[in-house]
C-alpha cells in the first residue's frame, strides 16, 4: 500500500469512528426549547414530546416560553443561537408559512436561518355558527352570507383562524365582515352569544361547545374530519372539493447544526410521537401525526407558503 491510499484508509477510518464516538457525546448537557408561544396548545404539546425525548436522550429539555411578533422573537433567538444542538425551536407552522408573507421584515430567513427537525402533526378549524344563525348546514350559510351581511370572529389578525375564513370566503365567493379579538377564546364567547355570526376555531377547543349546544357545527377545514366531530363533514365534501385549510405544529434548530445531530433529533422525535402517552394526547386534542422525516416536513413548508401567500395577497391581509 503506497503512502497516499494509507492516509486514505486511514482518514476513512477515522471517519466511520468519529460518527459513533460523536453519537454518544450528543448531548451531554440539557437542552433549551424554546417555544414561542405563552402557555396553551402549542406549549402543552412541546412538553409533552420533549418529556419523552428527555428519556431517550438522558438528558432534561428545558422549555422556554418566548412569544411575541406572531412567532418571530421566539424563532429569532434560535435562528441566531450556536448551531450545537443545545436550542431546539418548537413554533406555529405559521411563522413558517404565514409570517414571511405578513411582515415587511423578517429578522430571519425560514428557508436559510433555520433547518427543520419535523412537522409532526397536523390540525384543522371547526366553523361554528351562534345558535341563533338561521343556517344548520354549510350550503344554508353560504346562502345566507350571499343574501345578507354577515360578521366572523377570529383570534386576531393574521391567526389560523383569520386565515381560514379568509381562505373560505375567497374560495366560495363571499364578502363577511371580519370581528378580530385577542385571542380566539373571547371570539367564540361572542360567537356562542350572538354578538358575532360564525368563528373558525380549533376543533378540539370549540366542539365542547358544540356538544352543549352554545354553537351549531358546520364544517371542518381539514381533508378529513375530525375523529372527535365524524358526523361534522368537511367544507370539501359540501361543495369547495381543493379546500383545504390545514396548520401545523414545527421543530427546528439552527441551519448549521451538525447533520448528526438533527438526524439524531428527528428519530428520537419519530419515536417520541409513536409513545403511548404522545399518542393519547394527540388523540384528545385531535392533532393528526404526519410521519414526515425531515425533507418531507420542509416540502410541506415550502408548499403552504406559497399557499397562504395567494390567500394573504387576494384578501389583502395585512400586519
Amino acid at each position: 500500500m503506497n503512502r497516499l491510499a494509507g492516509a486514505l484508509a486511514m482518514t476513512a477510518m477515522a471517519t466511520m469512528a468519529a460518527a459513533p464516538a460523536f453519537a454518544q457525546q450528543y448531548p451531554d448537557r440539557p437542552i433549551k426549547v424554546v417555544v414561542t408561544t405563552v402557555p396553551g396548545p402549542l406549549d402543552a404539546f412541546a412538553r409533552a414530546v420533549v418529556n419523552q425525548m428527555s428519556l431517550k436522550l438522558k438528558q432534561p429539555m428545558v422549555v422556554e416560553n418566548k412569544p411575541g411578533a406572531g412567532g418571530n422573537l421566539g424563532t429569532d433567538v434560535v435562528a441566531k443561537a450556536p448551531a450545537d444542538g443545545y436550542t431546539v425551536l418548537f413554533a406555529l407552522d405559521s411563522t413558517f408559512t404565514v409570517n414571511p408573507s405578513l411582515y415587511e421584515k423578517m429578522p430571519f430567513d425560514v428557508s436559510k436561518d433555520l433547518a427543520v427537525i419535523g412537522v409532526p402533526v397536523t390540525y384543522s378549524q371547526m366553523l361554528a355558527v351562534g345558535p341563533n344563525v338561521k343556517a344548520n348546514n354549510l350550503p344554508e350559510f353560504m346562502k345566507l352570507a350571499k343574501a345578507s351581511k354577515m360578521s366572523y370572529a377570529s383570534g386576531g389578525n393574521g391567526s389560523p383562524s383569520h386565515l381560514t375564513m379568509a381562505a373560505f370566503l375567497g374560495a366560495a365567493g363571499l364578502e363577511m365582515v371580519h370581528v378580530p379579538y385577542k385571542g380566539t377564546g373571547a371570539s367564540v364567547v361572542d360567537v356562542m352569544s350572538g354578538q358575532v355570526d360564525s368563528v373558525f376555531a380549533v376543533t378540539s377547543g370549540i366542539w365542547p361547545q358544540a356538544k352543549a349546544g352554545k354553537v351549531k357545527p358546520l364544517a371542518v377545514s381539514g381533508t378529513q374530519r375530525s375523529p372527535l366531530a365524524p358526523d361534522v363533514p368537511t367544507v370539501a365534501e359540501l361543495g369547495l372539493p381543493q379546500f383545504n385549510a390545514t396548520f401545523a405544529y414545527v421543530m427546528a434548530v439552527p441551519a448549521n447544526t451538525p447533520r448528526e445531530i438533527q438526524q439524531l433529533l428527528t428519530r428520537e422525535l419519530a419515536a417520541a410521537m409513536k409513545s403511548p402517552e404522545v399518542a393519547e394526547f394527540n388523540r384528545i386534542n385531535d392533532y393528526a401525526v404526519t410521519d414526515m422525516g425531515q425533507e418531507a416536513s420542509a416540502n410541506w413548508l415550502r408548499d403552504t407558503r406559497k399557499r397562504w401567500n395567494g390567500v394573504i395577497t387576494s384578501a389583502k391581509i395585512t400586519n
